[in-house]
């Protein structure tokens, strides 16, 4: 996890198109700026960067869905509930599945879990697009590599 790049996502773990889920890892960085303000003394995770890192997952997911050709973006979240801290150190196996899809948006149900212990959960909805421009489709071809995206996913 690279939090000043905003790369949440270590490597894939199961990606699935059959059952159209996957799961990812994230470890959660010892030392982070972040956390010199969230909070002094008691370094947490924020809410909003593990929504970001469902997303993220979410993201991989749909685009493993649409062969690599199109973008997802957040739209909207939906149902977010933290239910336990996240704190520097702890590595996160974040999960997601469709849930609705069509007419260019597709929706997921995803959740964090730290030692099988469940950490929070959303419901998100994506709208996706034909890739903007050859520079953010290299772009993410590059963290496909990076992050351990099968080749045959997107075949």
């Amino acid at each position: 996890m690279q939090l000043e790049y905003f790369q949440l996502i270590d490597r894939i773990i199961a990606l699935d198109p059959g059952s159209r889920s996957i799961t990812v890892e994230a470890r959660v960085p010892q030392q982070s700026t972040i956390f010199e303000g969230h909070f002094p003394g008691y370094p947490l995770m924020p809410g909003v960067l593990l929504i970001e890192a469902m997303a993220q997952t979410s993201g991989w997911l749909l685009i493993s869905l649409l062969n690599f050709e199109r973008m997802p973006f957040l739209a909207a979240v939906k149902e977010a509930k933290m239910r336990t801290f996240v704190t520097p150190g702890e590595t996160l196996t974040i999960e997601a599945a469709i849930a609705h899809e069509g007419s260019g948006f597709a929706m997921t149900d995803a959740k964090i879990s730290v030692g099988g212990k469940l950490t929070c959960n959303a419901t998100l909805t994506f709208r996706h697009v034909p890739f903007p421009n050859p520079d953010l489709r290299g772009h993410m071809e590059a963290m496909a590599k990076r992050i351990g995206y099968p080749q045959q996913a997107s075949s």
